[in-house]
């Protein structure tokens, strides 16, 4: 007999769960991985290609070519370059004949352009980073650390009835007084169940979660239209008329009114627009998706949950609308399931709920480890 018995106790401190220590303050993850991808494609994509705009820029040299007359020296050629790639205005003609000019100084500033639009996209991330963030660690830190604590402190609560129940002269008694403490809730350990149920009529993080995405989506869809706009008005027009008849050379009379001019990068920026918009366009669902989640609650964790005692958030019909800070929480609850040790566990013995013939003999934790302790034998089925 003190065989099964030291069996029964060596399963039940196996059971137990290990002290994380410090390493699970650092390992949290404040991001869910859809932000996380989108942070680094909004932000990380035109980052990269404004560099490789920036480096065939300085490899390439004059990012112009205009052909000046035949009489200009090399002096003089090189002067038209730099001086309509200062300008870049085009000099026209309208359909009565009238001279018109249109500014081409956007091509200039859009490598300059995409890196706003990259500090723009980062705009949400900090915002999530400094005004929600540290209070959503705390609030996930306590939350993992109660949920397994509640588990072991099921499990050490087998334990000690395992002791009281060798030591008990009457094992009837003894059961009959474990389900009059049943009925009366003294199993429950309320703090974590009463923190969650506070958090349901908090609205903070999911407040600037909606914020964030809607900024993202926002900066999104400026760039695409800004994007928009520049083909629509100026990335059909690699070539355009210039005037260098201005200032000291405006009274000289072998320079020509208008000198035909080439934007030799036109191509290069062309590619990087589309790439840019087209991106960021499929980029727009994931962000609506993002927010969309806040719409429906994430029951799958806490059904498992609902294995310790008492813990009936669900049962219970405490979760009403989705749009608060539990729900936020239990999203990243779901990303940081790797620090979660006892969900797995509870998990399995879910399962095992399930696959069992007399599933009224397994409620909650208590049970299964009763059972598989081998104290059994002895106890009352459930009604």
């Amino acid at each position: 007999m003190s065989l099964s018995h030291t069996a029964a106790e060596y399963m039940l401190s196996d059971a137990l769960l290990p002290d994380p220590g410090s390493s699970r303050a650092k390992g949290l993850r404040l991001e869910l991985p859809s932000d996380r991808l989108l942070k680094f494609v909004t932000v990380g994509l035109p980052l990269c290609l404004v560099s490789l705009a920036f480096a065939r820029e300085f490899s390439a040299g004059s990012q112009i070519s205009c052909f000046s007359p035949t009489n200009f020296t090399g002096k003089q050629s090189a002067y038209a370059d730099t001086a309509c790639w200062d300008s870049l205005i085009h000099h026209g003609f309208d359909a009565e004949g009238r001279a018109v000019t249109k500014s081409l100084w956007a091509l200039k500033a859009f490598p300059y352009s995409l890196l706003v639009v990259a500090v723009l996209m980062y705009l949400p991330y900090l915002l999530w980073r400094y005004a929600a963030a540290p209070a959503l660690h705390c609030d996930l830190l306590f939350i993992i650390d109660e949920l397994d604590k509640s588990y072991n402190r099921s499990v050490r609560l087998v334990q000690h009835m395992r002791k009281v129940q060798q030591a008990s002269a009457e094992p009837e008694q003894f059961w009959e007084e474990y389900e009059r403490a049943r009925q009366e809730r003294y199993f429950e350990f309320p703090l974590l169940e009463r923190y969650l149920t506070c958090k349901q009529h908090t609205h903070g993080l999911v407040f600037i979660y909606i914020l964030r995405n809607l900024l993202l989506l926002l900066f999104l869809a400026a760039t695409c239209l800004y994007l928009v706009f520049l083909h629509l008005n100026i990335f059909f027009q690699d070539e355009f008329s210039c005037s260098i008849k201005t200032g000291l050379l405006q009274a000289e009379p072998h320079i020509p009114p208008l000198i035909p001019c080439k934007l030799v990068f036109f191509s290069i920026f062309q590619l990087i627009s589309l790439a840019v918009g087209s991106v960021y366009v499929l980029l727009i669902p994931v962000v609506i998706y993002n927010a969309l989640q806040l719409c429906q609650w994430d029951k799958g964790l806490l059904s498992v949950y609902e294995m310790l005692p008492a813990f009936d958030l669900l049962s219970r019909r405490m979760l009403s609308c989705p749009l608060n800070d539990l729900n936020v929480i239990l999203l990243f609850l779901r990303a940081n399931i790797s620090e979660l040790t006892s969900f797995s566990r509870l998990n399995a013995v879910s399962t095992l709920r399930e696959a069992t013939a007399n599933k009224e003999d397994i409620d909650t934790v208590i049970d299964f480890m009763t059972l598989l302790a081998g104290l059994e034998t002895t106890k009352p089925k459930h009604q």
